[in-house]
């Protein structure tokens, strides 16, 4: 005896071996034996054999006519055994009654089902719902896998092309179009990126990696919308200093110039002077709303995304000749001990009287020109002062860091000579070493501000955003708490308002400070444990950690156009460890497979075989090594 019976959705049938009240033990041909309940069989039967009858069962259910047995159905519910007589006209075989509960079974629009081997046909109206669902979904099914095909076979859909710019960055995983896009891509055993370039979506990888960060971060474009710029302070006091700023060639938004003026044969004051944004760009502003959405300028080679409109920009960088607000420390400095005498921060107008650049200067202004009173040095009057005390302040930093300061990496800049996303556009990639004279100078200053002016918000009780560094961690935090590195007690980032949003929050409570002294914590923008201060942290980390990420991707990408450019086919490195190594001639790390073990800063010759510029790696061989190691 045998019995047909459900187990989680499926059919079989399988021999009695044993029964009791409720529980039926059955065996399988292999001769497994399992048991189930009484209340899943569907019925018993003596033949054929289990296997026979779903194998005779399954063929026979695929002849009939689902419309047929729709129409001949009780229109109540029924038992599928008692309809199986009178739709084959005489006692059904045990083939012919498991035949019409599959196919019964197999058509849950036509037939609902209401327990075991129990059903109601589905009503006319419902019936036709469920059918043009059905046909719809075989429709979207079959343009579906027309889709898929055509991309396997090298071709881009229009219905594809239209989506591109999501597919990578917001996907709609319950389309039709991702569907058959992640379909062909598992298809192919590639990579989306991958797939996408080789159907032409995009003409080259510069263009993918450009569409896919704009798409994410700037959705509606990178302009911004018609502003009206605040009134200013009409009656802020003009400096009477001679001040200059030193930049890169590129730089469009001067955000800081110094002045020095000699008080006596020991003492100077110098003056840190830094554009004033935050006196148009008030918290809650429509201005501000703009900064905060950005937190940061977006630099890459060949185009920047500026944090602020042009016309602010315009109202508060320190171009020469103009007076513009700003915010200036003037400092006394011992020049025989580097003592910070006195301080005071003022909000004022300050007129630049010339904004010099690095790549006229760098090669001029060298260290012993500095030191030497009678070497031709540009700009002497004012460099020599500024360099004397710059390096008094940076021994006593020194001094509190137990060791001094090594700062001889290189650092490199980008140069296109045509538009940013043509990858032909010759690059040039400029070496300069950070520990070059006026790097040191200027970097000496902003480190002074950031640091007083730091000490300046936690004397009043006014709250900022300080970065600081402990036990080798660096984070940003509203605590005035020690950067051990840089060797100050307390560090804010102050003096790039016009470019970063930290910079101009901290310039707005700097200013309060400044203006209202001990009663500044009532007024400040930002009073003491505000949340808002403390979301903002967490945003900018995120925001500024994104766009550095870009800036990174873009730079190695101009990197490997170099290399090509130039024709490239050996290169020199360093070893950093393992297989990681450092290229001499460009800002490029990559590892090298088959390098043997090396000690670190041991050169290395390599050959290049080959770029690929969707992942920005550089496949390289080793060749040998080079007698030099780098420190």
């Amino acid at each position: 005896m045998y019995v047909l019976y459900e187990d989680s959705g499926n059919f079989k049938a399988e021999k009695i071996f044993s029964e009791s009240d409720s529980t039926l033990q059955v065996e399988s041909e292999s001769g497994k034996r399992s048991k189930i309940k009484k209340n899943n069989v569907l019925f018993r039967f003596d033949q054929p054999a289990g296997s026979a009858l779903l194998e005779q069962a399954q063929a026979m259910a695929e002849t009939l006519e689902i419309d047929f047995l729709w129409e001949c159905a009780p229109q109540e519910e029924f038992d599928a055994a008692e309809f199986a007589e009178e739709y084959f006209g005489h006692p059904p075989t045990a083939v012919e009654k498991a035949a019409l509960i599959f196919c019964l079974n197999s058509a849950p629009a036509y037939f609902h089902r209401r327990g075991k081997g129990r059903y109601r046909p589905a009503p006319p109206e419902i019936l036709q719902a469920a059918l043009a669902a059905i046909e719809k979904k075989r429709l979207q099914a079959a343009q579906q896998q027309e889709w898929t095909d055509q991309m396997v076979a090298g071709h881009l859909p229009d219905e594809i092309a239209k989506v591109t710019d999501t597919l990578l960055t917001r996907p709609d995983k319950n389309s039709m179009q991702w569907k058959a896009f992640e379909a062909a891509v598992t298809q192919l055993g590639t990579s989306p990126e991958r797939l996408l370039l080789r159907l032409g979506a995009w003409p080259h990888p510069l263009a993918m990696h450009r569409s896919r960060f704009f798409a994410q971060n700037f959705p509606r474009g990178t302009g911004f919308p018609d502003i009206t710029l605040p009134a200013l302070p009409e009656e802020l006091p003009l400096a009477e200093v001679e001040a200059y700023s030193v930049d890169d060639i590129t730089t469009t938004e001067v955000d800081d110039a110094l002045s020095v003026t000699p008080l006596d044969a020991d003492t100077v004051r110098v003056g840190v002077h830094i554009s004033a944004p935050a006196l148009a760009v008030t918290r809650g502003s429509e201005l501000d709303d703009i900064a905060r959405s950005r937190m940061s300028t977006v630099y890459m080679p060949g185009q920047k995304i500026p944090m602020l409109p042009d016309e602010v920009v315009h109202a508060f960088s320190l171009d020469a000749g103009i007076a513009r607000p700003a915010l200036s420390l003037y400092a006394d400095i011992d020049l025989r001990t580097g003592e910070v005498l006195q301080s005071e921060t003022r909000v004022e107008r300050i007129q630049v009287r010339e904004n010099l650049r690095h790549n006229a200067l760098d090669e001029h202004v060298t260290e012993e020109a500095l030191d030497n009173p009678d070497a031709d040095l540009p700009y002497g009057h004012w460099l020599r002062p500024l360099w004397a005390a710059a390096q008094k302040l940076s021994a006593q930093r020194d001094a509190i860091r137990g060791k001094t300061e090594s700062n001889t990496r290189v650092e490199y800049s980008f140069y296109l000579d045509g538009p940013p996303d043509d990858p032909d556009s010759p690059v040039r990639i400029i070496p300069r070493r950070r520990n070059a004279p006026l790097d040191r100078l200027v970097a000496e200053y902003m480190i002074l501000a950031n640091n007083l002016w730091g000490g300046l918000l936690a004397q009043h009780g006014v709250p900022g955003i300080y970065r600081s560094q402990q036990a080798g961690r660096v984070r940003m935090s509203t605590q005035a708490l020690p950067h051990e590195a840089i060797g100050v007690p307390q560090y804010v980032w102050s003096t790039s308002p016009l470019r970063r949003y930290v910079d101009l929050i901290n310039q707005g409570q700097i200013i309060t400070a400044a203006q209202h002294g001990v009663s500044a914590r009532l007024v400040a923008p930002f009073k003491p444990k505000e949340a808002d201060l403390y979301a903002l942290i967490g945003a900018f980390d995120t925001q500024y950690s994104i766009w550095s990420d870009f800036q990174n991707d873009m730079e190695r990408y101009w990197v490997l156009r170099w290399l090509q450019q130039q024709k490239k086919d050996r290169v020199q490195a360093s070893v950093l460890r393992d297989d990681l190594v450092r290229l001499s001639c460009v800002p490029l790390v990559t590892r090298v497979t088959g390098l043997p073990e090396l000690e670190r800063g041991r050169q290395v010759e390599l050959a290049i075989a080959g770029f690929d510029e969707l992942s920005l790696e550089l496949e390289c061989r080793f060749i040998g090594t080079l007698d030099t190691i780098e420190t």
